[in-house]
């Protein structure tokens, strides 16, 4: 399957790095706002062989390209998936959908309305520990309690980006630009929340117009209660971690590894440590993630099954972010 790139930014090296792994997807196109940036990049990764395209419209109307990944800032968005839309080509997409739930909706309805496939890069379910842990999840008995923390760091530099940390470019702060991976996670795991109370603020650390701190407390449809902590200003970072406490067994993921501590006394560990880019350097990361959601996106495309996260079950998050941030607003308990 061949893949076009649309958006060159910190994230594109990323892609490169998994797109030259794969034995199952190649880099046809690439598209930049910026000629020099397109030039920058096919001279970074000139093993990939991409060509360079001055527009969305040639990219739209290439017959090589069977799928197309999109990764500009949520705000550069909407008029690029029309475009792609009327040319049927299908999109994988970077997290968020888009800057508000009801952009979000309206974005997922163009692509259902036309037929064209739309996933979106959550990458964190692609880990193999997550695998691992569903299929224990059965013999662990009710979920009673979970905590999700995102404890990173970024730097003022990376707020000095324009538009970085605003609600018009991005749509918010830490919650909807990093703990959405881990929020989208711990709800494929422990299934929807219900209802939230929350608190959001800047800190001292960071001039932004949206927050890098947020907390709140969770009540989950099945009955389960649970805490979140979200930051970019816990220096110098650590990795996020997700800790689900059932009946027989208390779950403990943390980047590449599960941990289970059994009630009866026995434990168990899984996996191997990864960095997932909590700290200064937002990039540093594994790309093997992000290769299976690519891998998985373009047997998908192929074969007409729904990807690993497509656009409708991605709204899922934005509905729990939509609300915590209400509550963040008003002060109070706030249904999902």
């Amino acid at each position: 399957m061949r893949a076009a790139l649309i958006g060159l930014g910190m994230v594109s090296r990323t892609y490169g790095d998994a797109i030259r792994n794969s034995d199952r997807v190649s880099l046809a196109r690439v598209h930049a706002r910026r000629p020099e940036s397109r030039a920058a990049f096919i001279a970074d990764w000139p093993d990939l062989g991409a060509r360079e395209a001055a527009s969305v419209a040639e990219i739209a109307a290439d017959p090589d390209v069977d799928f197309v990944i999109l990764t500009t800032p949520p705000n550069a968005r909407a008029e690029i998936v029309a475009e792609l839309v009327r040319a049927r080509k299908p999109i994988l997409m970077e997290k968020p959908v888009e800057r508000t739930l009801a952009a979000a909706e309206e974005l997922v309805r163009t692509c259902e309305e036309a037929g064209v496939p739309l996933g979106i890069v959550l990458q964190h379910r692609a880990r193999p520990i997550v695998a691992d842990l569903r299929a224990r999840m059965a013999d662990l008995g009710p979920l009673r309690m979970a905590e999700i923390t995102v404890p990173w760091w970024r730097d003022q530099a990376y707020y000095d980006a324009p538009g970085r940390g605003s609600y018009a470019r991005d749509g918010g702060g830490v919650l909807i630009s990093q703990a959405i991976h881990t929020l989208d996670l711990m709800l494929s795991l422990a299934g929807p929340v219900s209802e939230v109370t929350a608190m959001a603020a800047t800190t001292g650390f960071h001039r932004m117009e949206a927050e890098d701190f947020f907390c709140a407390g969770l009540r989950f449809d099945n009955g389960a209660v649970g805490q979140l902590f979200a930051t970019t200003a816990s220096f110098p970072g650590r990795g996020e971690t997700i800790t689900l406490h059932f009946d027989r067994a208390s779950a403990h993921l943390e980047a590449g590894i599960l941990r289970l501590d059994r009630h009866d006394g026995t434990s168990e560990t899984i996996g191997q440590a990864a960095s997932s880019g909590a700290g200064a350097d937002p990039m540093a990361f594994t790309s093997d993630w992000h290769r299976a959601v690519i891998e998985d996106f373009a047997d998908a495309v192929a074969t007409g099954r729904p990807p690993l996260v497509p656009g409708r079950e991605a709204l899922g998050v934005h509905r729990l972010i939509a609300a915590l941030e209400r509550s963040a607003r008003s002060g109070e308990r706030v249904p999902v």
